[in-house]
């Protein structure tokens, strides 16, 4: 038998680590966080243990990892579906929308992953995180901000603020409240993106001045929710 091409090698490598990913999030929204180990992973993988070690550095950097590929997934998907656009405000809307359903859809993953980037170690950086960081540059890009990689950073700390008050055990804030604080502030139709469930019984100017047409925010610009 010949031996296997290296780019054979490497496909059958990405394979492994997409399953020891998938795997992941599968098992801590089963099992949660800490009742879930390395073997455990590995063996819903099908996968050999080494393979974790050459991988990651440990489980909380598979988790991470992990998390990070479900949110860029999710993420292009939601800028690639039908109808196609290159309107910037379209996608931004599908952008937050995504990034915000992927916390009420997985509720215990993203509750272990917020705690997780707050410990001492912090944000891991992973190749899932680059691409996820990536589409959302490229997402402001389209929206037109003057200076993307901080609109980026912005929208980011932003996302991950309405996350944690989506996901506060015993005090959640409602995802159409957040919704609306992040559309206003982006200019953004309500209609625009793929609206929650619910959306049509929520009054989006609850809270915000009267708006008009002429008062939206061009692409680029931020609206100061402070006006």
């Amino acid at each position: 038998m010949s031996p296997r091409s290296a780019s054979v090698n490497e496909a059958m490598r990405r394979r492994s680590r997409e399953r020891l990913l998938q795997a992941t999030v599968e098992l801590v929204e089963e099992r949660g966080y800490e009742a879930t180990t390395l073997a455990d992973i590995t063996q819903r993988a099908g996968s050999a243990r080494g393979l974790v070690s050459y991988y990651f550095s440990g489980k909380r950097a598979l988790l991470q990892s992990a998390v990070h590929r479900l949110m860029a997934g999710e993420l292009a998907a939601a800028l690639e579906r039908e109808p196609r656009t290159e309107d910037g405000r379209e996608l931004l809307a599908r952008a937050i929308d995504a990034m915000l359903g992927v916390s009420t859809g997985h509720t215990t993953l993203m509750r272990t992953h917020m705690a997780s980037i707050l410990q001492e170690e912090g944000f891991i950086q992973c190749p899932e995180q680059q691409r996820l960081a990536q589409l959302l540059r490229e997402t402001m890009v389209c929206w037109g901000a003057a200076d993307p990689e901080e609109e980026y950073r912005l929208l980011r700390a932003l996302l991950m603020g309405a996350s944690v008050a989506m996901l506060l055990p015993g005090a959640p804030m409602p995802i159409h409240r957040l919704r609306a604080e992040l559309f206003h502030r982006y200019g953004l139709d309500w209609d625009a993106g793929a609206p929650p469930p619910g959306s049509d019984s929520h009054d989006p100017s609850v809270g915000f001045p009267p708006r008009t047409v002429a008062d939206r925010a061009p692409a680029g610009a931020v609206s100061d929710p402070q006006k």
